[in-house]
Formats: C-alpha cells, sequence, structure tokens
C-alpha cells in the first residue's frame, strides 16, 4: 500500500493528527503492524516534518493518559454481558 517510509511516516501521522485515532486503530486502519506505526510516527516523522510530529505527539500522549479509562470499560462491558 505505501511505498517508502517517507510517504507512509507523513499519511500516518495525518490521520493520527486528524481523527484521534490510537496506534492500534492506525495499525488496523492501514493494515500494518502497530510497532511499524509508532516508529514511523515517532522517529520517522520527527526528522520528516517536526509540527506534524508535535500534533502527532499531543495525540499520543493523550491516548496514553485514556487508555486505563478504555481499558476498565471493556472490562465493565465484558462483564455486564456475562451476567446476562
Amino acid at each position: 500500500m505505501f511505498y517508502d517510509e517517507n510517504d507512509r511516516c507523513l499519511i500516518l501521522g495525518r490521520y493520527i493528527s486528524e481523527t484521534g485515532a490510537t496506534v492500534r486503530r492506525a495499525a488496523v486502519h492501514f493494515g500494518i503492524g502497530k510497532s511499524t506505526v509508532h516508529k514511523d510516527v515517532t522517529t520517522a516523522l520527527k526528522q520528516k516534518n517536526k509540527a506534524l510530529y508535535l500534533a502527532v505527539r499531543n495525540v499520543l500522549d493523550q491516548n496514553k493518559q485514556e487508555r486505563h479509562l478504555r481499558g476498565g470499560a471493556a472490562t465493565k462491558r465484558k462483564y455486564e454481558l456475562a451476567k446476562k
């Protein structure tokens, strides 16, 4: 799908900054590994486009702060479904 790492990191960076997507969601959306997404938006993007990197970094930091809430909500749903 992607032709080179430079294009890929820019596309991933734009997607994450515009949608607020998590690394996992971006990986699924583009059909690549989450490690690849993370490396592209933290390492390659920082060198290629600093402003976009900072926007993505803000989204990643926000997602990191919220992940325990999402995990707790998922666990709650799991046990509510098990009761039914």
